[in-house]
C-alpha cells in the first residue's frame, strides 16, 4: 500500500513538471477535443460572450437567432464606450441564409448565401439620433435623403426601417454596415471540465464563428470573409461561468444589453502569453502564438506556429522573432487600449513540411537565409537577409501596436494585440495602428515564472535554440508502465 501512494505521488509529480505555456501550447496541438460537423446546424439563439471590439472602433454585443426554415433575426447592440454599458443604437436584422458546400478558400468552414428583408435601428439617445440621421443624409443615395428630417425629436423605442427589400431602399451604406460575415460559417464543439472541486463530468460548449470584418473601413462594404470574427456562443450550450451571455440572450433592440461594471488593468505585459484556441486570420493563415515579455529592459519574443488546418494539427513552419518595445500610452483612438511601438531585430523560420522546404529552397538568392540548405525541422536564423521575403519578413521593421489587458470571469488575465490588416501588410506607420483585437492570449507564466527556453513543435528530439534537448512530458503510457513494475514487486 506504501508503494502504491508514493507511484501514486510519483505520478502527479511527472504531470504537474511541464510548465503551464508548454502544457497549453500541447493542449492546443491536441485540438482540445474539438469537434467541427459539416454543414454546422445553426438553429437557435446565439450571443456574444462580452464587449466586442470592430475596426473603427466600433462597440457592439450580438445575439443571433436562426430558425429551421432558414429564416434569422440578427440583433447588433451598439455603444459609446469599451465596457458596453452605454447603449447608442440597435439595429434589428431581418432575412434569410441558405448554407452551400465546404468553402474551397478557408478550410473547416462552409459557405453561405443571404439575402436581407428589412433592417431597423432604434436610437437610445438623442445624440445617436442626430449623429445616424446626419451620416445617412450627407452621404446616401437620393432614396435616403431626409432619412430623418432636421430638428426631428428623439422618440425613446421608435424603429426606423433603413433597409426594406420590398420597396428596394437601403440606408445602411452611412453606417458601414453589411452581413458578409454570414456567408462563412463555422460551429465548434467541444467540452468544458466543470469547474467546482465537488463536481465532475463536462459542459457541451458550442461556438459560432462568422467572417470576419475588414480593417479598413472603405473596404468592409464589398469584403468577403476568409478570415473570422470573435466566435459567438450558444444561448444554450455557453462557457460558464459567462455573466454576458443570459444578460445578451434577454435583451431585445428596445432594451440593449448593459454589461456588467469591471475594474480597469494596469498594463503589465511582463510574463508569458498563450493563444487560446487555434486562430485562423484572412488569407487562411492558422496559427497559435506565445509571447514572453520582459519588463525589466523592455525585451520581448515570439513565436508564431503556423499550420494548414483549423484544428493547428499539422504544422507548416515556425517564426521566432524578437527585439524590443516602447513605453505604452493611452489610446487616443480607442478607449481602453495601450499604444506601444514593437521594433523587430531578429528572426529564426523553422519549415515543418516538405512544401515549406521546397519554397525556401526556391527563393531567390541571399532573400530567406542560406538558400538551398533548408530541411525540415531545422531551424535557421534569417537576420542575415534581412529577413524571408517568401514569408513577407522584413528585418528591422517597427510595428505601431494597440494592446489591452482583461481578466476574464475565471480571474485569468489575457491580453489582446491589435488586429493585423485584412490586407496582410504590417501596421509599420502610426497611421496603420490597429484600431481593433485579435483572439485574446491567455497569461501563462508570471515575470518570475517564465520559461526562457525554445518550445518547439515537435517534443520528442527536438533542440531549443542553445542546442539543448527540449523538455518533454513523460507519454502516460510510460508512466503506466512504471506503474505495472511496481504493482508486480508486490
Amino acid at each position: 500500500m506504501v508503494r502504491c501512494w508514493w507511484l501514486a505521488g510519483l505520478l502527479v509529480a511527472c504531470a504537474a513538471a511541464e510548465p503551464p505555456c508548454r502544457q497549453q501550447l500541447r493542449h492546443l496541438q491536441d485540438s482540445a477535443g474539438i469537434a467541427a460537423r459539416l454543414p454546422p446546424r445553426l438553429e437557435g439563439r446565439w450571443v456574444s460572450t462580452g464587449c466586442e471590439v470592430r475596426p473603427g472602433p466600433e462597440f457592439l454585443t450580438r445575439s443571433y437567432l436562426f430558425y429551421t426554415n432558414r429564416l434569422f433575426k440578427a440583433l447588433q447592440f451598439y455603444y459609446w464606450d469599451p465596457s458596453c454599458r452605454d447603449p447608442s443604437y440597435s439595429l434589428v436584422i431581418k432575412g434569410k441564409l441558405r448554407l452551400r458546400q465546404a468553402s474551397w478558400i478557408t478550410r473547416g468552414a462552409t459557405e453561405a448565401d443571404y439575402h436581407l428583408h428589412k433592417v431597423g435601428i432604434v436610437f437610445h439617445s438623442p445624440k445617436a439620433m442626430r449623429e445616424v440621421a446626419s451620416r445617412i443624409n450627407q452621404t446616401s443615395g437620393e432614396g435616403c435623403r431626409g432619412f430623418l428630417p432636421p430638428g426631428r425629436s428623439w422618440a425613446p423605442g421608435a424603429l426606423y426601417e433603413v433597409l426594406s427589400a420590398k420597396t428596394e431602399r437601403d440606408c445602411t451604406a452611412a453606417l458601414g454596415f453589411a452581413m458578409h460575415e454570414l456567408s462563412l460559417v463555422r460551429v465548434e464543439r467541444h467540452f468544458q471540465p466543470l469547474l467546482q472541486p465537488q463536481q465532475s463530468g463536462s459542459r457541451l460548449v458550442e461556438e459560432l464563428y462568422l467572417g470576419d470584418i475588414h480593417t479598413d473601413w472603405g473596404e468592409r462594404l464589398h469584403y468577403r470573409p476568409t478570415g473570422y470574427q470573435r466566435p459567438l456562443q450558444s444561448a444554450l450550450h455557453h462557457v460558464h461561468p459567462c455573466p454576458a451571455c443570459g444578460i445578451i440572450s434577454r435583451a431585445d433592440e428596445h432594451h440593449p444589453p448593459i454589461l456588467p461594471a469591471r475594474a480597469a488593468l494596469p498594463m503589465q505585459l511582463s510574463g508569458s502569453w498563450v493563444s487560446t484556441h487555434c486562430e485562423v486570420r484572412p488569407a487562411v493563415l492558422f496559427l497559435t502564438r506565445y509571447f514572453t515579455f520582459h519588463g525589466n529592459n523592455h525585451t520581448w519574443e515570439g513565436h508564431y506556429y503556423h499550420y494548414s488546418d483549423p484544428l493547428c494539427r499539422q504544422p507548416t513552419f515556425t517564426i521566432y522573432a524578437s527585439g524590443h518595445y516602447s513605453q505604452g500610452i493611452p489610446s487616443s483612438k480607442v478607449r481602453g487600449g495601450t499604444e506601444l511601438a514593437f521594433k523587430v531585430t531578429q528572426a529564426r523560420v523553422t519549415p515543418m513540411d516538405q512544401v515549406t522546404v521546397l519554397m525556401l529552397n526556391s527563393s531567390e538568392p541571399g532573400s530567406c537565409g542560406l538558400q538551398g540548405s533548408w530541411s525540415a525541422g531545422e531551424e535557421q536564423d534569417i537576420t542575415a537577409t534581412n529577413g524571408c521575403l517568401a514569408l513577407g519578413i522584413k528585418l528591422p521593421h517597427t510595428e505601431y501596436e494597440l494592446f489591452k489587458t482583461e481578466q476574464d470571469t475565471q480571474e485569468r488575465r489575457l491580453l489582446y494585440i491589435g488586429e493585423r490588416p485584412t490586407d496582410g501588410s504590417s501596421p509599420d506607420s502610426p497611421d496603420k495602428r490597429p484600431t481593433s483585437y485579435q483572439a485574446p492570449l491567455i497569461q501563462c507564466a508570471a515575470a518570475s515564472e517564465e520559461f526562457p527556453n525554445y518550445i518547439s513543435l515537435k517534443y520528442v528530439g527536438r533542440k531549443d535554440a542553445n542546442g539543448i534537448e527540449a523538455l518533454k512530458p513523460l507519454p502516460v503510457a510510460f508512466l503506466l508502465f512504471i506503474a505495472l513494475l511496481f504493482l508486480r514487486w508486490d
